[in-house]
């Protein structure tokens, strides 16, 4: 079989906000528009559409084939990938494995809209992350059982919640120079801890928002300064209760693992991260199952010398979910996409000095599915 090295060649996003001024499709094709310039492509082998709640909260089924009638990409063959949350990095995943076995052409976009729903809808939406037929129907939420899953953490190991509501401050640090994102305002450590409970212990301010958005790669054989070493798709339970323990990702640890060893990296080798942090505690725990962090000591790297912009680790330096935005179909794109402009030096304010190597974790669920990527730029072939 054919194994070829598969690349970003170009990357768009547009800003994640309420977007009541165009629907889904507009926000899909605006992104996949800007990837295609910024490739200096017009034609594309394959369109992969990466979006979660598109038939509940848009109320439109087959949406690969309506976006790709508005790209004027029809008559090639077209998908939708759904896994939850972790969505965006699952179609960059299927993406790169159609580029590296047959040296096809890929467009992969990512979209979310969720202002047009009331937060009940929304709030049912999200829960389909997990059993809906056991959760939401018991009182459950999809917050609910981060907050559970927290409660945990923190009495297991005796974290100090203060130092996980940094990883929100850090982040939106971060965002205040991204143009793209949706939070772009520091915060304080005191603002997170007054901010209201939204399921005990989990503050407003640890939780990432509902919002519109849509990211674009384009992936290929032959164009691109920015190649995927690797990229691992895997699973866990579908019930967090039926887990032995709710503060381990397994599937993270089992994705990064199969990464680090595909891709001959590892975690010392790594200049960049763009962690799943829908959840401050989602955040920390990723952390520990990458590697970068003994289990129950992820909380201790939360700090500005840690995983700053100018950080030993610097994570999340657009923002990540909390800041940037959390357009759910969406936000595994967008990591990759953010990666992709670190290595090519091509993000401005946000520019990490000496990026050569990135790595990004998106999940589905809270970890049912997690996804890993690994990026390097091509001068160090």
């Amino acid at each position: 079989m054919i194994r070829l090295k598969v690349n970003i060649a170009g990357v768009g996003m547009i800003k994640v906000s309420e977007h009541w001024d165009k629907s889904i499709v507009d926000l899909a094709t605006e992104a996949g528009l800007r990837a295609l310039e910024d490739a200096n492509v017009k034609h594309v082998d394959y369109l992969i559409i990466s979006n979660m709640s598109g038939v509940f909260n848009n109320c439109q089924s087959d949406l690969a084939v309506a976006i790709a009638d508005n790209l004027g990409l029809l008559r090639i063959p077209t998908y939708r990938v759904d896994a939850a949350c972790g969505s965006g990095g699952a179609a960059v995943n299927l993406a790169y494995n159609i580029v590296k076995s047959t040296g096809k052409r890929v467009l992969v976009i990512g979209v979310e809209k969720l202002s047009d729903s009331v937060t009940t809808v929304n709030t049912s939406s999200m829960m389909l992350a997990e059993d809906w037929t056991t959760g939401l129907v018991s009182g459950g939420t999809f917050v609910s059982l981060n907050a559970l899953a927290l409660k945990y953490y923190l009495t297991r190991y005796r974290a100090n919640h203060d130092k996980i509501m940094m990883l929100p401050v850090i982040e939106h640090k971060n965002a205040t120079k991204n143009p793209y994102a949706q939070f772009r305002r520091e915060i304080t450590l005191d603002m997170v801890k007054r901010s209201p409970y939204i399921a005990d212990p989990l503050h407003l301010l640890e939780c990432s928002a509902y919002g519109d958005g849509a990211a674009a790669v384009v992936l290929d054989v032959n164009k691109g300064n920015v190649e995927i070493l690797a990229s691992e798709v895997t699973t866990d339970a579908f019930r967090i209760a039926n887990r032995d323990n709710p503060a381990r990702f397994n599937a993270v640890f089992e994705a990064v693992k199969r990464a680090y060893s595909k891709s001959k990296i590892t975690n010392k080798d790594i200049d960049i991260i763009e962690i799943h942090d829908a959840f401050s505690i989602t955040g920390v725990i990723a952390l520990e199952e990458l590697g970068f962090a003994d289990f129950g000591e992820g909380w201790k790297l939360i700090s500005e010398e840690k995983i700053g912009l100018n950080g030993d680790l610097p994570t999340n330096t657009f923002g990540g979910l909390k800041a940037r935005g959390h357009p759910v179909g969406a936000t595994g794109i967008y990591q990759i996409a953010e990666i992709a402009l670190q290595l090519r030096s091509d993000a401005g304010d946000n520019q990490v000095d000496g990026a050569r190597i990135g790595l990004a974790e998106n999940i589905g669920g809270i970890a049912t599915t997690a996804v890993i990527h690994i990026l390097r730029k091509k001068e160090m072939i």
